[in-house]
């Protein structure tokens, strides 16, 4: 979803880091959606990243950028221990080994996660908290983080991990991401259909949208890493709870669209969930002008904007 957002926005601008884009190669396991309106020349590529061979060849062009969101997400990561670290890890050593053998460096934009950070945790993690998983995507993120470090260090990438916030407004269908349920309980009532929710409404997480995750990637790939150091960033957002979640999502679509959410606790989302980070202080991303939304409720509409929903559409229900 992000990537398909991503090489959008790059069709609509036609530049990046003040060069135009002649070529896009977009890659996944699934056919990927060409851009509308793109003026140069797309290349749409299947395939299993975890084999070493498909990597050296989404390569032999010698990208300039490389924006790597290929993953297994966190619920079916844990669930699947041997495909987790074949995708999340393998994949992504693959992807850094082939640009190291095929001697080029490119600007390497890893997305990162704040599922690297696992309890005991303060209620504001600033900068330098160390990272320390909890869970098996967490883990395989936090190797990916120094595996982009140590290939920068030696000069094979210019390379850059961003640790998103859970995203959300998510479109389109659930997936089986531990954090799917942060969309789901928005998305549907919006659309006046049902949710469930698997945690309690005191949980409190990190948070920004589409529209910003898109902006983060953008925005990373021109920074001067120069000075940059460690090459991991935190990235700001939205801290909220899911209480305050809904009063937001009442404020844009009355306080009847609460009422399509059914509370059914569920123990393995909660534990995975509620050990992950509820606010941050990141410092080093504000200051190389990274911004985010500042209120749940700009969350909401943007996902109205971007998804062309009017708010008329969803207020018809007595408030």
């Amino acid at each position: 979803m992000i990537g398909r957002k991503l090489a959008q926005k790059l069709a609509d601008t036609g530049t990046l880091n003040g060069q135009s884009i002649t070529e896009m190669t977009l890659f996944d396991v699934v056919e990927p959606i060409a851009p509308s309106g793109f003026d140069g020349l797309a290349h749409l590529l299947t395939g299993d990243l975890a084999n070493p061979q498909t990597a050296f060849e989404l390569v032999t062009g010698k990208p300039d950028v490389v924006f790597h969101l290929a993953a297994i997400v966190s619920g079916e990561a844990e669930q699947d221990f041997e495909k987790g670290y074949r995708i999340n890890m393998g994949g992504t050593q693959n992807l850094l080994e082939a640009i190291r053998l095929s001697g080029f460096c490119p600007r390497f934009l890893f997305t990162s996660s704040l599922a690297v950070f696992g309890t005991p945790l303060p209620d504001v993690i600033p900068d330098t908290f160390n990272a320390t998983p909890r869970s098996s995507y967490g883990t395989q993120k936090a190797i990916g983080e120094l595996l982009v470090n140590d290939y920068s260090r030696k000069g094979f990438i210019d390379g850059i991990s961003l640790r998103l916030p859970t995203i959300v407004i998510r479109p389109g269908s659930p997936n089986k991401a531990a954090s799917s349920f942060f969309s789901s309980i928005l998305r549907e009532p919006l659309k006046g259909e049902t949710a469930v929710l698997p945690v309690p409404k005191r949980t409190r997480h990190w948070f920004a949208s589409p529209r910003m995750a898109v902006g983060f990637l953008i925005h990373a790939a021109s920074l001067d890493t120069a000075e940059l150091g460690w090459r991991t960033l935190n990235l700001p957002g939205v801290s909220a709870s899911v209480g305050e979640m809904i009063r937001a999502l009442k404020r844009v679509a009355g306080t009847n669209s609460a009422d399509l959410i059914t509370e059914k606790p569920d123990p393995l989302i909660e534990a995975i969930t509620c050990s992950w980070p509820k606010a941050f202080h990141p410092a080093r991303a504000k200051a190389l002008g990274f911004e985010a939304e500042t209120g749940f409720t700009q969350i909401i509409q943007a996902y109205l904007e971007e998804e062309g929903i009017s708010p008329t559409s969803i207020t018809g229900r007595p408030s």
